[in-house]
């Protein structure tokens, strides 16, 4: 990389060169889109939403050198210029993914150091048998309500729920916060009226800092507002945002893509029927293959510099394609299996500071639905599963399946339920019709939430 030259800038936004990372064709086939850009070059220029301008990087190498290069790089999104010029409006459905916040992710530096440190030594004290028995008590619960039915919705009864039961019991959040955070959060993810969703976020989460600041327990919360880098209410709420954030949307893509996989690849199917479960082989594939954030990680140069003959311009977001990334075909590694070198984390002093508790959550989510129901079935061909669109996750809109009604398990004495038991049970799921979803996902998941 060295200093700018006359080498000519990206072409402006609606010319072809541009690749749109939004609506339902990118969505369903990705991969061809990573395709034409990486004959661009390793970075290329695409939209994230209308008139929002960005450059991905579709190359490994080129990846790993934003990533790691913190002196040419930074994560602060105050240097986007078009953003700053009103070139992209406030209310676009990207800025709550891209704006700054007061925390670990959108910081460099000493102020990156000290926010990410209340993070991972409250992570720290996070007892895995404790993640662990509450994984297993929220999985065990929700597929005591899908048992029954002998079909289900895997994404809206099970993927999408089990995360926020463990994040309740983590993070000490009442259960009467629930349904304010899933509709924020699902619409930030979404884009749908993503400023709104923005507030009512941030208000819940505000909410749960003053009740812990009265009320503290054995939780997450309460530590990081233990922990001596002093977090004030702002930056407790921003460090809730992205722990929250990282531990439900990309949380329950990896548990219902892994799910998909196991139903649907060969390679896997066999060995599911002759009892070995290959849950973490199918882990480690789609970390490689469909990372639950495929484009994140966003930067911004700090000055203008060349890459390979193409102009990165001071304030332009750098979006690092995650996926792109990993089936770069540079990369000479066919083994995938047990092979952690993969970016589905990040990588450099970004990287995930949670990649152990996510693996453990997920591995028991997988684990427990395949033995409790060993005859799950996909209820449609995988091909005409459909994916939710927007330019930063690979998200399924729906994962229906079909399997012989059982009766429930029943808890042994002292268990404690994740969910109180005068939550109401949940009518059979809403099974789409050749792969068609009938509802919106956040309008089931909150339709589960309330118990319809």
């Amino acid at each position: 990389m060295t200093s700018a030259s006359p080498v000519p800038p990206f072409p402006p936004p609606g010319c072809p060169a541009h690749e749109s990372l939004y609506g339902p064709e990118f969505a369903a086939d990705p991969a061809a889109v990573y395709r034409r850009l990486r004959e661009v070059g390793p970075i290329a220029p695409v939209e994230l939403a209308p008139g929002v301008r960005a450059s991905l990087v579709v190359g490994y190498d080129a990846a790993l050198h934003v990533l790691r290069s913190t002196e040419t790089f930074s994560k602060d999104p105050r240097r986007w210029n078009d953003l700053a010029d009103g070139t992209v409006p406030l209310d676009s459905p990207v800025v709550p993914m891209m704006m700054y916040r007061p925390n670990a992710l959108w910081t460099d530096g000493a102020e990156h150091r000290r926010l990410r440190g209340a993070i991972t030594d409250s992570l720290a004290r996070v007892d895995p048998a404790t993640l662990r028995g509450h994984a297993e008590a929220s999985a065990d619960t929700l597929i005591d309500r899908i048992a029954p039915a002998g079909h289900a919705d895997l994404l809206g009864e099970y993927a999408q729920v089990l995360p926020l039961l463990v994040f309740n019991r983590l993070f000490g959040c009442p259960d009467d916060y629930g349904e304010r955070l899933v509709q924020g959060m699902s619409g930030i993810f979404d884009g749908a009226d993503a400023e709104k969703a923005n507030e009512l976020l941030a208000t819940t989460l505000l909410d749960l800092v003053t009740l812990k600041r009265r009320q503290p327990g054995p939780d997450v919360t309460s530590w990081l507002m233990d922990h001596p880098s002093g977090l004030t209410d702002e930056e407790m709420v921003h460090t809730l945002v992205l722990l929250m954030g990282a531990g439900t949307e990309p949380q329950q893509n990896l548990i219902a893509n892994s799910l998909r996989l196991l139903l649907s690849d060969d390679r896997f199917a066999g060995r599911l029927s002759g009892g070995s479960l290959p849950v973490e082989d199918a882990l480690d594939e789609v970390l490689w293959t469909d990372p639950p954030m495929a484009n994140y990680a966003v930067h911004y140069p700090i000055h203008d510099v060349v890459y390979e003959g193409v102009v990165l311009r001071a304030g332009h977001p750098l979006v690092v394609s995650l996926a792109a990334a990993n089936t770069d075909p540079s990369l000479t590694a066919d083994q995938r299996a047990g092979n952690r070198a993969h970016l589905a984390w990040s990588a450099g002093p970004h990287n995930c500071p949670a990649q152990s508790p996510a693996r453990l959550i997920a591995a028991v989510a997988v684990e427990k639905l395949l033995d409790r129901l060993p005859d799950v079935e996909l209820a449609v061909p995988v091909e005409e599963l459909t994916w939710r669109p927007g330019p930063f996750h690979r998200a399924l809109a729906a994962l229906p399946v079909r399997f012989p009604p059982s009766a429930v398990t029943s808890l042994t004495v002292g268990d404690e339920p994740p969910v109180e038991r005068s939550t109401p049970t949940p009518q059979p799921s809403e099974m789409p019709e050749g792969g068609r979803v009938r509802r919106g996902w956040a309008a089931r998941l909150l339709a589960w939430w309330r118990g319809e």
